[in-house]
């Protein structure tokens, strides 16, 4: 029997719902532990050894230790290929490269905006934390352009890689689900029929309710 994959941190982490998502869809077991930020747990030394950041997620697969999401979700998919979502980082190289370009997006024109947002709207007052206006009014104007751009995208495919549900849509989980939780942005998706039409699609599959699900465990 396979040894379950471990990932280390909270499952209200984007980056390990990130992580979480991908495993989920390629049904691969998979053991959950909790790693305590809030007492400095990511800064042990033994925690970073297998993330030298001290952040999360961290990985482990037998005696591989890897710790950026995106990495992680592509390692997954490519060591256990045969399983679960087989095509979810496509299946021939113009599939991929099309998953590519769009990972590319997600990480370098969606999650900078995207993440601020978060962290201003949902963990900011969770950490007691003063919401900084300005920022805020930034980003929603950043990602209002990224959105633009997804919403010509999303009228000619069913997904940003595709017409099938890919990682590409995958990593955009995370960050928004916690804008589409919050008063302040749920308009920035809803307006664009479009992208509103892929986010309720993406955002009901098996996977992500489970995610979902992990987000209520202490």
């Amino acid at each position: 029997m396979a040894t379950p994959v471990k990932v280390y941190g909270p499952p209200i982490s984007t980056a390990v719902s990130r992580v979480l998502a991908c495993i989920l869809e390629k049904d691969v077991q998979f053991q959950l532990i909790p790693v305590n930020m809030s007492k400095g747990e990511h800064k042990k030394p033994d925690f970073l050894k297998i993330q030298p950041f001290g952040q999360v997620p961290a990985f482990q697969d037998d005696n591989i230790s890897l710790f950026e999401s995106r990495a992680i979700c592509r390692y997954i998919c490519e060591k256990y290929a045969d399983k679960g979502n087989k095509g979810l980082y496509g299946t021939n190289p113009l599939a991929r490269a099309s998953i590519d370009q769009w990972l590319e997006a997600e990480g370098q024109s969606f999650n900078p905006p995207s993440s601020a947002l978060v962290f201003q709207l949902a963990f900011a007052p969770r950490m007691k934390l003063k919401q900084d206006q300005v920022v805020i009014k930034q980003n929603e104007e950043k990602l209002r352009k990224v959105l633009d751009i997804y919403e010509k995208r999303l009228g000619d495919s069913q997904f940003l890689a595709g017409d099938e549900f890919s990682l590409a849509d995958l990593s955009h989980l995370p960050n928004s689900h916690y804008l589409m939780s919050a008063a302040d942005t749920r308009d920035l998706f809803t307006s664009r029929k479009n992208v509103e039409r892929w986010w309720d699609e993406i955002s009901s599959r098996d996977s992500w309710k489970k995610v979902v699900e992990l987000h209520k465990s202490p």
